[in-house]
């Protein structure tokens, strides 16, 4: 984001995202609890970040709309992951609203896009 401005190129959001989320990995204590849900939260963000690459590199819609599928369906599970964290984790969820939010809105953009490549082909 740049002045407050949301970032209008999805791809270039969701990178943003997947970075937002590692750094937040790296300031949540250690615990053996939460090495578990940064691991988790790890694999589902950056495979939103990679299917995304993925499906910007398609030669056919098909194959664009699966590899959206899959970025949808990791986003969901990355928001899940976030939220355990932000619930297990108090002192973090004021900082963790923002990141949960765009979460919710990357799925909301993909499951768009999504639908209107799905009405094109």
């Amino acid at each position: 984001m740049k002045n407050g401005e949301k970032i209008q190129d999805i791809h270039e959001r969701i990178y943003q995202f997947v970075i937002r989320v590692i750094k937040l990995t790296k300031v949540i204590p250690k615990s053996p609890e939460n090495l578990i849900l940064i691991n988790q939260v790890v694999r589902s963000v950056t495979s939103v970040g990679a299917n995304d690459q993925e499906a910007d590199g398609t030669d056919s819609k098909k194959d664009f709309i699966a590899k959206y599928v899959i970025v949808r369906k990791e986003g969901k599970e990355t928001n899940y992951w976030l939220r355990v964290i932000s619930d297990t984790n108090p002192e973090y969820s004021v900082r963790m609203q923002d990141l949960q939010q765009e979460g919710k809105e990357i799925v909301k953009i993909v499951s768009s896009i999504i639908l209107k490549t799905k009405t094109k082909v």
